[in-house]
C-alpha cells in the first residue's frame, strides 16, 4: 500500500509540471511565427478565406486565450488540425501517433538492450577491477561515449552498404534476403508472423538500434561500474564478507541491488534524450518517426503539430521518471517511508 500512495503521489507532482511545461512551450510555438505566413504570401487569396482560416484555427485570439482553447480541446481528445503544405486541416492526432509508434519501436529495443548489457559490462568491470576485461569494457564505453550518434550511424550505414555487396557478389541474396542489412525504413512496418518479424526486425530495425544502443550502452557500464565500486567498498558490503560469504552472494544479494539505484536515474533521464535524440538516426536511415515529424513541424511552423509531438515527448519522460521513482522504492524502501 505503502508503495501505491508513493505511486500516487509522484503522479499527482507531474501533472502541474506537464501544464507548466505546455503553457511555456505553447508560448515559445504560438511567437515563433505566423503559420499562416506561406499561405497569405500566395497571390489571388481571398482575405475573407484567410480571415476564416484563421477563425477556425482560433489564430485570432490573443495568445493566452489561444492556450486554454488549445488545451480544453486537447484535454477532450481534440489535438487540432495541421497546417502544413500539403496535409492541411489533417487531423494531428494520428499523425503524431503514427510517428510516435515508429520511433517507440527503434527507442525500447534499444534502451533495453543498452540496459541489460551495459548493467552485466560494468558490474563485471566492477568486480574485475583493473583487469583485461575492465580495460577493454572502458575503452570501448569511452570511444562510444566520445562519439557522435550521427557518426555512428553514418558508420554502421556505410558498413551495411559493403555487407549487402558482398552478400550480393556472393549469391547469398536468395538465402539472406536482398539487401540483408536494411539501410532505410520499409514501407510496410507491419508484421505477418514471427517469421516475418524476425526478417524485418534483423533488416530493417537492426542498424538503427544499434546506432542508439550503442552510444547508451557507454553511459550505462560507466555509471553501473562506478556505482557498483562504491558500493562494494561500503561498510555493509565488507561485513558481508567478513562472515563468510561466498563472492557472487555478497555482490548480487547485498550489493547489486544499491548499485542500480544511480542507474535508474540515468535510464529516466537518458530514455526522454534519446527519443528526441533519434531525429538524427532516422535521418540517417530515413524513418518516418518522430524524429522527421519534428524537422517537417519546424519548417512549416505548424503550432498542433509541434504540441502535440512536445506534449507525447513530455509525457513520455515524465512517465520515465515515474518508473524510475517507482524501482528507487522497490529497491530502497527508504525512499518511499520517507
Amino acid at each position: 500500500m505503502n508503495l501505491v500512495i508513493y505511486a500516487l503521489r509522484r503522479l499527482a507532482i507531474s501533472i502541474p509540471v506537464l501544464l507548466v511545461g505546455s503553457f511555456a512551450v505553447f508560448m515559445m510555438v504560438a511567437s515563433a511565427g505566423d503559420p499562416l505566413a506561406e499561405l497569405k504570401g500566395r497571390p489571388n487569396i481571398n482575405p475573407a478565406a484567410i480571415a476564416e482560416t484563421e477563425r477556425q484555427l482560433d489564430l485570432d485570439k490573443p495568445i493566452i486565450v489561444r492556450y486554454f482553447l488549445w488545451l480544453w480541446k486537447f484535454l477532450h481528445g481534440d489535438w487540432g488540425v495541421s497546417v502544413a503544405q500539403g496535409n492541411a486541416m489533417a487531423p494531428v492526432f494520428p499523425k503524431v501517433m503514427g510517428a510516435f509508434e515508429v520511433t517507440l519501436r527503434l527507442v525500447v529495443g534499444a534502451e533495453i538492450l543498452a540496459l541489460i548489457i551495459g548493467v552485466a559490462v560494468g558490474v563485471l568491470a566492477a568486480v574485475k577491477q583493473y583487469s583485461i576485461w575492465d580495460y577493454i569494457a572502458t575503452t570501448l564505453a569511452f570511444f562510444l561515449f566520445s562519439m557522435p550518434i550521427f557518426c555512428v550511424a553514418i558508420v554502421l550505414k556505410n558498413y551495411a552498404i559493403e555487407i549487402n555487396g558482398w552478400v550480393r557478389d556472393l549469391g547469398l541474396t536468395d538465402w539472406l534476403g536482398n539487401p540483408w542489412l536494411r539501410t532505410t525504413s520499409p514501407e510496410n512496418l507491419s508484421f505477418d508472423g514471427f517469421g516475418d518479424f524476425l526478417a524485418k526486425y534483423s533488416g530493417a530495425f537492426l542498424l538503427p538500434t544499434l546506432s542508439i544502443m550503442a552510444i547508451s550502452f557507454a553511459a550505462y557500464s560507466r555509471f553501473q561500474r562506478a556505482s557498483m565500486l562504491e558500493t562494494l567498498n561500503m561498510d555493509y558490503v565488507r561485513t558481508a564478507r567478513a562472515k563468510g560469504l561466498s563472492s557472487s552472494r555478497v555482490v548480487f544479494r547485498h550489493a547489486f541491488r544499491n548499485a542500480l539505484i544511480p542507474v535508474a536515474t540515468l535510464f529516466s533521464v537518458n530514455f526522454g534524450q534519446v527519443l528526441t535524440g533519434a531525429i538524427i538516426t532516422e535521418t540517417v536511415f530515413n524513418w518516418h518517426g518522430m524524429g522527421t515529424l519534428l524537422v517537417d513541424s519546424v519548417n512549416h511552423l505548424d503550432p498542433s503539430t509541434l504540441m502535440g509531438w512536445l506534449v507525447v515527448v513530455a509525457v513520455m519522460v515524465v512517465v520515465a521518471n515515474l518508473i524510475a521513482d517507482l524501482l528507487y522504492g522497490i529497491m530502497d524502501p527508504r525512499i518511499r517511508v520517507g
